[in-house]
Parts: structure tokens; sequence; C-alpha cells
């Protein structure tokens, strides 16, 4: 165990002691575009959820702006600062496994950036989300206008898209409370603890 230690802090944890460090100061996490991008994608997700049925012509332009906003996302996945790439966070479902299982014992080690959970779920939301603007357009095609089936896999992919949110929340708050840090303050600022 004590072997993989090194391994895990050099895929971006941070050790327990330098965490607790009371001369810890803070640096910039997330960069402004994956802040913009992330609690706009909270407000148009709530608002094209809250005008699906009711207000037809906002809820598809609303869609057309979040499918533009994960589009961005992948691109920045891929361009952007440090822990916004998906290199920096994506990890293998077995080092997910063990980050989740030293998680539920919480001795999960801190990460600056994603933790392997917290990647996980960046790419699983990112992959819902694109699959309800998918399918949103889709039914707006004469090829599946009127479709029920893809209708109803949009609606799937909502409520599964609200069950990981739910998820997503849970682990915030965890990972908060056991690393004593608030992470949505983070989200605003940009800036995290050091070590």
């Amino acid at each position: 165990m004590a072997a993989s230690k090194p391994a895990v802090e050099a895929a971006g944890a941070m050790p327990a002691a330098a965490a607790s460090s009371p001369e810890a100061q803070t640096v910039r996490v997330w960069d402004p575009f994956v802040r913009l991008f992330h609690w706009s994608l909270v407000g148009l997700f709530v608002l094209a959820f809250t005008t699906g049925d009711e207000i037809e012509w906002l809820h598809i332009r609303v869609g057309y702006a979040i499918a533009a906003l994960v589009a961005l996302r992948v691109v920045w996945g891929f361009v952007g600062s440090r822990h916004v790439r998906f290199s920096d966070f994506v990890r293998s479902p077995r080092e997910i496994a063990t980050y989740l299982h030293r998680a539920a014992r919480c001795q999960a080690p801190r990460y600056l950036g994603h933790n392997p959970a917290g990647g996980a779920m960046v790419v699983a939301l990112l992959v819902t989300i694109a699959g309800i603007a998918a399918t949103g357009f889709a039914m707006t095609t004469d090829a599946f206008w009127g479709a029920q089936w893809m209708e109803d896999l949009h609606e799937g992919l909502v409520y599964t898209t609200i069950g990981l949110i739910a998820l997503h929340v849970a682990g915030i708050v965890f990972s908060s409370l056991e690393h004593g840090e608030n992470l949505v303050k983070a989200m605003i600022t940009g800036r995290k603890r050091a070590s």
C-alpha cells in the first residue's frame, strides 16, 4: 500500500500532512472559462428543464446554447489549463474504484484538481448532456419528428443526468467535509488550498 502512495500523489493527490499545513496558501486551479462553463451550464440546464413542455421555442434555443457549451468544454479539455484537461483527471476504472473504496473509509487522498471519481463524473455528465442535446435536435428534424422512442430516449437522458447531478452534489459535499475545504467556493473563485 505504501509503495502506491507516491504514484497517487504524482497523479495530482495531495499528501495529508501537506494539505493540513497551517501555512498552506491558495493556488488557482479552475480557470475563468471552466467556471463560466460550469455555472452557465447549471443555469441553462435548469431553464431547459423548466421550459421543456411549456415554452418550446425557448427550450430549443437553450438546448442549442447547452450543445455549444458542451462542445467548447470538450475542446477546452484538450487545450485548457492543467487541471481542466482530460489528461489530468480521466482515470481507469480500477483507479476510480480504488479511490471510491478509500473515500468510503474517509482515507481518500486530496486532489488539487478533480479526484478520480470527480473526473469520471465530468465525463459522464458531458456524455449524457451531449446525448440530451443530440436527441433534442433530432426531434426537430423530419426524420424523427414525432418519433416516440426518440422522445423517450431524450427524457430518459434528462432524468439520468438529474441522477448524476444528485451524485455530483453528494460527492462535492462529502469531499468538502472529508478534506475540510469548500469546493463550491473553489468553483466560484477558482482557487483552492495549496499543499
